[in-house]
């Protein structure tokens, strides 16, 4: 086989035109390598009424080191628009902004994702900031050992207020999650989220992309893409900055919120169900008993304070940050309840009383 192939190109000429004339193909051969081993990748962004934090996500694709791909903006019905966000980047992106109806993150994607030119789709959520090496890691470990999809972990920028920096860490902390969203090489199956996710076009048209579920729509996908044979795995390098919830209200919604799509998921996907998902659950349970047990022996809430302790003393050491690690230990209990909470709520209406998929906080899930 030749290393290299024929390339073909016409010449643009102004006095071809006025002339109608035809330009002669020039041919040029170049290294064979240089025309298929070149990925090209599009991000795929939804966002909701949140221009600034795309701005901020915008800028940092400004900075990659590489420069072969393209993005993909769609506003999903936001009152706040991001046009005049993305009109700035004209000229500094191959950036392409959409506005449609609102659907939910998941059947946004899918909007994007029609339009991709990219080999790779590369998605990421609104509130996220990249570092200027993330595409050429993920470049990286593609050329190392090439997969379908794959994801990467997350972590808290320095310019994060100390409550996001709290919220990432009981998201990412062995003593909140038991580490299955905190990056770890040694899973025998990693599921990508949706907030660092990459799939190969091909793949992710043949799945049909994101499901109508309006939260665990990522963990579904993942767990299609195993079942469909695909090979996924986690790039450690291929980290973000990820904001997430800015106060515990609204991070209570979206942790109740995956509790009942732990569930959702249970009544689809049977053998989805894990040990681990249900220690929130067993958390909240026994978090319910030892206060009740406290009115007749106060050392029943021993066992909470020392988990609080244990926590907020790990928090401030990782942080280096007592306010931080205090934080934690709020953030600890709220997302471990909070699951929890979900968790049984869909259980007794889905499982005991046989009811329809649900979730809760539908028409404030963005806000």
């Amino acid at each position: 086989m030749s290393r290299y192939v024929p390339v073909f190109f016409c010449p643009h000429s102004k006095k071809q035109d006025e002339a109608g004339g035809i330009s002669v193909q020039t041919r040029i051969f170049v290294p064979r390598q240089a025309i298929y081993s070149k990925m090209k990748y599009s991000f795929l962004i939804p966002v909701y009424n949140r221009p600034d934090e795309v701005d901020e996500l915008l800028q940092s694709l400004t900075e990659q080191t590489r420069r072969d791909f393209e993005v993909i903006v769609v506003d999903d019905g936001s009152s706040l628009s991001c046009r005049d966000v993305a009109d700035r980047y004209t000229g500094l992106l191959d950036l392409h902004y959409f506005t449609k109806p609102n659907s939910g993150p998941g059947q946004t994607r899918n909007y994007a994702a029609e339009r991709a030119q990219g080999d790779y789709l590369l998605i990421l959520d609104s509130d996220c900031i990249v570092p200027p090496d993330y595409l050429e890691a993920i470049d990286r470990e593609l050329r190392r050992e090439p997969c379908d999809a794959f994801g990467g972990p997350d972590r808290a920028h320095p310019s994060f207020t100390p409550m996001q920096k709290a919220i990432n860490y009981s998201m990412t902390s062995f003593f909140t999650t038991g580490g299955i969203r905190g990056g770890r090489k040694k899973m025998d199956k990693f599921y990508p989220r949706s907030f660092n996710m990459g799939v190969r076009r091909e793949v992710y048209r043949s799945l049909g992309g994101f499901s109508r579920m309006r939260f665990g729509e990522d963990i579904d996908f993942s767990i299609r893409i195993f079942r469909g044979g695909y090979r996924c795995r986690l790039f450690p390098e291929a980290w973000v900055w990820h904001k997430r919830r800015t106060d515990l209200r609204k991070f209570f919604k979206q942790v109740h919120n995956s509790g009942i799509a732990r569930i959702n998921l249970y009544k689809k996907y049977p053998d989805s169900l894990k040990v681990v998902h249900l220690l929130p659950g067993v958390f909240t349970l026994g978090t319910a008993v030892l206060l009740l047990g406290a009115a007749v022996c106060p050392w029943s809430l021993l066992p909470l304070a020392l988990y609080a302790l244990l926590v907020g003393l790990d928090s401030t050491v990782r942080n280096r940050s007592l306010h931080i690690g205090l934080l934690s230990v709020a953030a600890a209990y709220v997302q471990l309840i909070g699951y929890g909470t979900g968790f049984w709520r869909a259980w007794w209406r889905r499982c005991v009383r046989g009811k329809d998929e649900f979730e809760a906080f539908k028409h404030n899930f963005y806000k």
